[in-house]
């Protein structure tokens, strides 16, 4: 088969359809970026094999110069995605000093047609309106409840964004950099973070700060992003405050590209430090 084949195919319990750029498992759907799509697809078409880190840098990110920690950042972000668990796999297995082997069930998709589901019968007028009125008490219940739900240590760390001039060559880094303050937080005491899943659900979205903030029920905001400049990355960090939109903390970081992984605790530290300074 195709290595990179376009067609539809159901890996696991996730139908996989290239073309579209998505996944999807039941009502649920996943937006894939071209490269994250690219790896999943190759090592799909490649299931039961074990494909090296040089095999996946030639074929996924071919005529581009990256890294193996662009590879190693990918798995990890495609693993989120699929809700796989390194430690307990059941969709991609890492193999020490050899590669990574998709363990998944991999087959072509096939649609299956449309089930003719017959109209419900109209409701009558009296049941119309006791289910307007219950409708209404559970939307007032949970506006009250939604005011009330936002502790003040709490904090959702959004995807930092990859503005290098690349294609996009740091975006694993910025993901990775994104859990990795996502788990820091999570672990200082007192305070309430985001799991990563909600937080790359507004991924690409340009919502208003605010709306953001209440969806996830949070007081405060951080998202970042990375420039480059020669072989120098900028790593800009910022917290807002969702209640007035004020930033109150921001700082920026650099670091060569070939360290910028050491870099992610000494930022996680810092955001650390500034929110217990602005919560207090």
């Amino acid at each position: 088969m195709d290595r990179l084949t376009s067609i539809p195919l159901q890996v696991g319990d996730w139908r996989v359809d290239p073309q579209l750029g998505q996944m999807t498992r039941g009502a649920e759907a996943v937006r894939l970026e071209a490269r994250t799509m690219r790896l999943l697809v190759y090592l799909a078409n490649r299931a039961g094999e074990t494909v090296g880190i040089e095999e996946l840098l030639d074929q996924v990110w071919s005529g581009v110069v990256v890294t193996q920690d662009s590879v190693y950042q990918a798995v990890t972000t495609l693993r989120r995605l699929l809700g796989d668990d390194a430690r307990q796999p059941k969709y991609i297995v890492t193999v020490p000093r050899l590669g990574y082997r998709l363990i998944a069930p991999v087959r072509a998709a096939v649609d299956e047609p449309a089930l003719e589901i017959p109209p419900p019968p109209a409701p009558s007028r009296r049941l119309a309106w006791w289910c307007g009125a219950a409708a209404l008490v559970v939307i007032v219940s949970g506006l009250i409840w939604l005011a009330s739900a936002s502790p003040t240590k709490s904090v959702a760390v959004l995807p930092f964004l990859d503005l290098t001039s690349q294609a996009m060559d740091e975006e694993y880094f910025a993901d990775g950099l994104t859990e990795a303050l996502i788990d820091r937080l999570s672990r200082e005491p007192g305070f309430k973070v985001p799991a990563a899943a909600a937080s790359y659900y507004y991924k690409g979205k340009s919502l208003p700060p605010a709306q953001i903030a209440r969806e996830l029920r949070v007081a405060w905001l951080l998202e970042g992003s990375l420039r480059e400049s020669d072989e120098t990355l900028r790593i800009a960090a910022r917290l807002t405050r969702a209640s007035d939109g004020y930033v109150i903390w921001t700082q920026t970081f650099e670091t060569p590209k070939s360290g910028r992984l050491a870099i992610e605790d000494e930022i996680a530290q810092e955001v650390t430090e500034a929110l217990r300074e602005s919560v207090r």
